[in-house]
């Protein structure tokens, strides 16, 4: 019998120590950057750097996150999920505050956006000066006059979303990103849309995988014809603030013009 006490201590043991892994890992802050070279972009803009984080849930976003991006983006885009129940305006404030001082911000609704009263949410938003997009577009306009649009879509889950709005929204804009809570909106996606570029989250990479297998397919960055799309496993947690082989990640994506549409190598850092 001592042996069964033994074992059953061992894998209690391997069971706190998995447990604080796995918090661990869910804690992490963890920026991935990566050029994206796409045959359209318009040459007057030069580059053009994008900060993405999504699914912030019950984060707070970390100073040392922000110390390290700092200087790094023209802008900053939120897919989503910037809370969820539970959540006071005031924990979202000061991520928006900290958000801020990496660039200008740019919001599409999630799901859990939308649990409590959202309309709090989106009075809050906007007087932070974020610019959301729901189901509209915005123009930017170089030196030159070309255009790049950038599309958000409201979320699909709570079937709010309306690609046909933002869609005309647009002008004759030379290039087009769109951010979508939710990456099934590829399934509405045409190449008269002309997108090139498609940012979303949502899936939070499965948060919790076993062995490779999980809910969700874990994040990534692909390129299908001449469009990118781009899933986050986010930066936050829902249900449980655990995550297992499905690291949190922000990212800072560089835009460049090139002779094809094609993906750069990812850098990580993890801080």
């Amino acid at each position: 019998m001592l042996w069964l006490s033994g074992l059953f201590l061992i894998i209690i043991l391997l069971s706190f120590a998995t447990i604080f892994y796995m918090w661990r890992t869910a804690m992490q802050d963890r920026v991935i950057s990566q050029d994206l070279y796409f045959k359209d972009f318009p040459e007057g803009f030069g580059d053009v750097r994008i900060f993405f984080i999504s699914d912030l849930h019950r984060r707070i976003v970390a100073d040392k996150l922000i110390e390290e991006t700092r200087d790094k983006a023209d802008l900053v885009i939120i897919g989503g999920d910037i809370r969820e129940s539970g959540v006071p305006l005031e924990r979202v404030e000061k991520n928006l505050l900290k958000l801020k001082e990496l660039g200008p911000l740019y919001f599409v609704w999630g799901n859990n956006d939308y649990e409590g009263d959202f309309h709090e949410l989106d009075a809050t938003l906007l007087k932070h000066g974020v610019k959301i997009l729901d189901n509209t577009a915005v123009s930017f306009e170089s030196q030159d006059g070309s255009k790049i649009a950038l599309l958000g879509i409201d979320d699909i889950s709570e079937e709010r979303d309306r690609l046909d709005l933002a869609l005309s929204d647009c002008g004759n804009e030379d290039f087009r990103i769109l951010v979508s809570h939710n990456p099934l909106v590829k399934k509405q996606l045409t190449p008269e849309h002309h997108i090139s570029l498609v940012l979303s989250g949502h899936t939070h990479g499965g948060q919790i995988r076993i062995f490779g297998f999980g809910p969700y397919q874990i994040g990534s960055v692909k390129k299908e014809g001449d469009c990118i799309y781009m899933t986050s496993n986010g930066y936050g947690t829902s249900a449980v603030p655990l995550r297992l082989e499905a690291k949190p990640e922000t990212h800072l994506f560089t835009l460049k013009r090139g002779t094809e549409t094609e993906i750069g190598e990812a850098v990580e850092k993890t801080y």
